[in-house]
């Protein structure tokens, strides 16, 4: 039986879908960009949008139970492979090693003109 998640500490769903699904002892996001969910502010350059969709992530996946220490698969898309190394290193702070497995595209073009978004899964 899935049960919806969501979270005020989460950018709120900009379409028809669900910040994220819990189905089981898993727990899966929808993508999460470098919004400020109580602003609606979008921080400029890379590693300070990283900052912020990470923070998001970490609201939602805690308000539905989880820590990031659980999280065992990302998949990170981003506009300019360029930024790979700045992203990479805010990255590395939000996730413990073991690091989960993660899957890293650019891509032409993200929701509201942002650098990077991130999806998860957690076990929980």
């Amino acid at each position: 039986m899935k049960q919806v998640i969501s979270s005020s500490g989460a950018p709120a769903a900009i379409g028809p879908y669900s910040q994220a699904i819990r189905v089981g002892d898993m727990l899966f996001t929808s993508g999460v960009i470098p919004v400020d969910p109580a602003t609606g502010n979008i921080p400029d350059g890379s590693a300070a949008q990283a900052q912020q969709a990470f923070t998001n992530l970490t609201h939602l996946i805690e308000d539905a139970g989880g820590k990031m220490e659980n999280v065992v698969k990302t998949t990170v898309f981003i506009k300019e492979m360029n930024d790979f190394g700045a992203i990479n290193e805010v990255y590395a702070k939000f996730f413990p090693e073991p690091y989960p497995a993660r899957s890293c595209v650019e891509v032409a073009r993200l929701p509201k003109d942002v650098m990077l978004e991130i999806e998860a899964i957690v076990e929980m």
